[in-house]
């Protein structure tokens, strides 16, 4: 199919991803400011944000392996962005951390089942239209629902309506995007037509460098502090009430879609290169973040949105340029799976050293992002991976 068709398909997607993201991500920005008030501990919080990371891209690797083995890249796409957009709404009815504490696991799982075949699908039409811009323009897409969801739940909550009825009001953009979703599926059911079929070099196995790229990955997600512990932190400091907190996520969101689209079209002309200048900018974000002062706490959550940006953009595509198509859905379960226990092993570790010194968390957190920059260094001066600009 012609590149124009592409990326029609590649905005569709884009919308799904949208409502998806205004619903979870409005979520996720009052969740560690709620488990707060419900009389979850710091280290509670670090804990069930890990635990949700940990179960979410650990069924990856099962639900990738099993798209690529059945071809029902819709059919999973679709009951994952079921479950994980339906949970939201019912966290209105938690009156207890641990409830809470649940809803949060399985709206993690739910993305777990439709990421791997949706990052397939997406993978496809990338490839015509470069895969750097095409995922950074579906990031970019999805992050102004990122935008948006936050900013539903600070209006809810600004008009007094609390912390239930900023998760009710969610319900509106789980039931649109699902709509989409459902219409998309109809209008392209074979979306593998955009891309013609290639010859697997490596074999059974995937490549050297993917293995070498996801260790460095693994670094940067460890260091990488989820947002549930930096509201709680904001919360505890007396930085803000709820509605601000929202506010300064939704800012941290609207900084990853600019983030997403300008590294995404720098990875198409610099490579991976790309994101180790990503990571450089990032990694300053934690001493900002966990500070006293208001001021650098906003500078610190714009890094931490460019951060995010880049990730959301680049990592995917890299994968794409290193695996062929028959095996993509598996190596990108691999892949989530190695970032997600990552992810939950450093937040688990910064929720502990939160309850003992902030200083340990900026030290632990900086450290690992830096450790990673040698690794794609290392990765970048491959020639196996030139295909991945």
């Amino acid at each position: 199919m012609p590149p124009p068709t592409a990326l029609r398909f590649v905005m569709w997607l884009g919308i799904v991803s949208l409502c998806a993201d205004a619903t979870y991500e409005g979520a996720r920005s009052i969740t560690g400011a709620y488990l707060g008030v419900l009389g979850a501990s710091g280290a509670v919080v670090g804990l069930v944000a890990g635990l949700g990371e940990l179960i979410g891209y650990g069924l990856r690797l099962f639900v990738g392996y099993w798209s690529d083995r059945t071809r029902q890249y819709w059919q999973v796409t679709t009951l994952g962005y079921a479950i994980n957009t339906a949970v939201v709404p019912l966290m209105a009815a938690a009156g207890r951390w641990e409830v809470l504490a649940g809803l949060m696991i399985s709206e993690r799982t739910g993305k777990a089942i439709r990421t791997p075949p949706r990052d397939v699908l997406l993978s496809h039409a990338a490839l015509q239209v470069g895969r750097g811009f095409g995922f950074g323009l579906h990031e970019a897409l999805d992050q102004i629902g990122a935008v948006a969801g936050p900013l539903m739940v600070a209006a809810v909550l600004a008009a007094g309506g609390g912390f239930r009825g900023g998760f009710a009001i969610l319900a509106l953009p789980a039931v649109f995007g699902m709509g989409v979703l459902l219409l998309a599926q109809r209008r392209y059911p074979n979306p593998q037509d955009f891309e013609p079929v290639t010859q697997d070099l490596y074999g059974e196995g995937l490549p050297q460098h993917f293995w070498v790229y996801l260790g460095a990955v693994a670094l940067m997600a460890a260091g990488f502090a989820d947002f549930p512990l930096i509201a709680f932190h904001l919360q505890q400091s007396s930085w803000g009430d709820s509605t601000q907190i929202s506010l300064l996520y939704a800012l941290a969101m609207g900084v990853d879609t600019v983030a997403a689209l300008a590294f995404g079209y720098g990875f198409d002309r610099l490579g991976i290169t790309s994101l180790i200048l990503a990571i450089a900018l990032s990694l300053g974000f934690a001493p900002l973040v966990f500070g006293r002062d208001p001021t650098l706490a906003l500078l610190g959550m714009v890094l931490w949105g460019i951060g995010m940006g880049a990730q959301e953009s680049i990592l995917k595509a890299v994968v794409a340029g290193m695996v062929p198509a028959a095996r993509r859905g598996s190596a990108y379960g691999i892949f989530n799976t190695g970032y997600g226990v990552a992810w939950f092993l450093g937040s688990a570790v910064m929720g502990f050293l939160y309850d003992q010194s902030l200083g340990l968390v900026i030290g632990f957190s900086v450290l690992m992002q830096t450790l990673a920059i040698p690794v794609l260094v290392w990765v970048a001066r491959r020639p196996s991976t030139a295909s991945t600009r």
